[in-house]
């Protein structure tokens, strides 16, 4: 790996210990973990001032590392922490939800995504060199929104094929390639 600090920034289901961001964390040095809520779980400007902390005690450069809502959250924040940006050296997107699309049961509703402000979901460039992975077959995301998303946000597109939602229930624990795509976001 590289001189930077990874952070991963886990999606609304926090800490999976079979997560494959997970795995990586525990395998590496030099990877912090976005520490999950306490309270206002749901609450999109918590999460994001919960990045932003994380971020605060952190010398260097960092490279974000995001699945699912989590990469919602980096975009939120990205486009609001103008100071902070600056420590940014890139970021890889797995996986990001369609949030502007009903979720399958189980999952917070558009209605109460708006409410957390989660919506709308920005498509702004983002202030940052970026990849975005996304699966063929995700169940919280047809693949062309999400390569409308990336377009927009500025973001090279890799298609990891049919791969769900690259969670332990898409079969994902450990994820060989994490490191891999990591290093192409440099």
């Amino acid at each position: 790996m590289n001189a930077s600090t990874i952070l991963m920034v886990p999606g609304l289901r926090d800490h999976v210990e079979d997560h494959w961001q997970s795995h990586f964390a525990n395998a590496h040095a030099n990877v912090r973990t976005v520490p999950p809520l306490q309270r206002d779980k749901l609450d999109c400007g918590a999460r994001v001032a919960a990045l932003d902390d994380a971020l605060a005690h952190i010398d260097g450069p960092v490279v974000l590392v995001a699945h699912s809502a989590g990469v919602m959250i980096t975009v939120h924040w990205a486009l609001r922490a103008l100071p902070a940006r600056r420590k940014i050296e890139s970021a890889l997107l797995v996986t990001p939800p369609d949030f502007d699309a009903p979720l399958p049961e189980g999952y917070p509703t558009p209605d109460e995504l708006r409410l957390h402000g989660w919506l709308p979901t920005p498509r702004e460039r983002l202030p940052f060199p970026c990849v975005v992975a996304a699966s063929r077959n995700d169940p919280l995301a047809r693949f062309e929104r999400v390569a409308g998303m990336a377009q927009d946000w500025g973001a090279r597109l890799v298609d990891l094929g049919c791969a769900g939602h690259m969670n332990p229930a898409s079969g994902f624990g450990e994820w060989r390639d994490a490191g891999r795509y990591i290093a192409s976001c440099v």
